[in-house]
């Protein structure tokens, strides 16, 4: 798998993407190490570059953006694999496949621009900018519905709205216990943080 270019593929031309994507076999390993791990690394850089370094001491310090940096490492991983194992069982409901292997081909390329958007997280003002890739992933998540997962095209938006709803509460979730463990581990806390100790 050429990353580049699937990069770009997904994001700019997805609706002759995903149809490329659907004839291929759903190989994990290939998947989390050739692809999410590469692009999940942009915003976790990002993080601790603009909250480490260039936030440190206004905003932020270099112990926090360390630990941003790990949380959203590991929050792709684990965010991705529990994601589509939801997207996966709620599939029947909508008369779309139930295959764990699609769904995280489903999600991992729907998170792209949400990556690539990452490298704004870099400068801590730009970040807010950052989660409109987010927003597109799910546009992308819902062109690739019918192909991942065979939804039928009136089942669609439906499914999208729930999987959404789903991902929203399974990486906020995560999120909050990682950085409960993360912040421990370094012996930080918000106040600590923010103070740029």
């Amino acid at each position: 798998m050429d990353i580049l270019q699937r990069a770009k593929n997904i994001m700019v031309t997805p609706k002759t993407e995903w149809p490329v994507i659907a004839e291929e076999q759903a190989d994990l390993t290939l998947i989390f190490k050739g692809y999410v791990l590469p692009l999940a690394l942009v915003p976790a850089a990002a993080h601790l570059i603009g909250l480490g370094v260039i936030g440190k001491g206004m905003m932020s310090s270099f112990s926090w953006g360390i630990a941003v940096a790990l949380i959203q490492l590991l929050l792709a991983f684990v965010g991705i694999y529990l994601s589509a194992w939801a997207i996966a069982l709620l599939g029947p409901r909508f008369a779309s496949r139930e295959d764990i292997g699609r769904a995280i081909q489903l999600v991992a390329y729907s998170c792209t621009p949400a990556w690539v958007a990452g490298i704004l997280f870099i400068v801590p003002a730009l970040a807010a900018l950052g989660f409109l890739g987010g927003i597109y992933g799910f546009y992308l998540m819902y062109l690739g519905l019918p192909h991942m997962m065979n939804t039928p095209q009136e089942k669609a938006l439906k499914y999208l709205a729930v999987s959404i709803l789903v991902v929203i509460v399974i990486n906020w979730t995560i999120s909050m216990v990682l950085t409960s463990i993360a912040f421990s581990v370094f012996g930080i806390n918000a106040t600590t943080a923010m103070s740029g100790a």
